[in-house]
């Protein structure tokens, strides 16, 4: 079914991170969060969407990339879902090479869309220490492993953090010696919390 509507109850998940998302939601009533939960299991909001707005649009987009983020229904609530295909194929027919260009475009904002997003997450954290615990997590994530290689050298990852790469260096060292990280120039390990 192309288009559908859902009932969720205060608590329910809609989406998990790591599921294939082929529908965008469109909240009718009620309220959901979406929620990021970095390597170490802490929760941060990323948005509520209210009814009128929706959800899920980039993943949909990109048949390649799985959710990154859970969808959770703040309160009893109730979605629409439309089948991103259907939007595609409304009301004309296309050739077969039309229809890859439209989604070829729809992928590249999507993308492009999912790396802005991003982009303004990591740069919202207040500290240079914060930011770098952030971005380790999402790689850490990304690659499915406490242990995993940084694309960027030191230069590099202290310009996608907008961070001084001096102050960046002293707080790895901070971070290695609290026992949060170890590294050896672009390999990291993260650690779990002491209790």
């Amino acid at each position: 079914m192309d288009i559908y509507k859902k009932k969720y109850k205060k608590g329910n998940f809609i989406f998990y991170a790591g599921d294939t998302i082929e529908q965008i939601g469109i909240v009718l009533s009620g309220t959901v969060h979406i929620l990021q939960e970095d390597y170490w299991g802490n929760r941060n909001i990323l948005s509520q969407v209210r009814p009128g707005s929706l959800f899920g649009e980039a993943f949909a987009c990109l048949s390649d990339v799985k959710s990154t983020v859970d969808v959770v229904a703040l309160d009893d609530t109730e979605v629409m879902f439309i089948n991103v295909n259907s939007i595609i194929h409304a009301g004309q027919v296309l050739t077969k090479a039309q229809e890859r260009v439209a989604l070829n475009l729809l992928a590249i904002m999507a993308r492009r869309n999912m790396q802005l997003t991003q982009k303004i997450r990591y740069m919202s954290q207040r500290s240079t220490r914060q930011k770098l615990m952030f971005y380790l997590s999402e790689e850490a994530l990304r690659q499915e492993s406490s242990s995993f290689t940084l694309p960027f050298n030191r230069q590099q990852l202290a310009d996608f953090l907008s961070v001084d790469r001096s102050a960046m260096s002293a707080e790895l060292s901070r971070m290695k010696k609290d026992g949060l990280i170890d590294y050896y120039k672009d390999k990291f390990i993260l650690k779990e919390p002491q209790v």
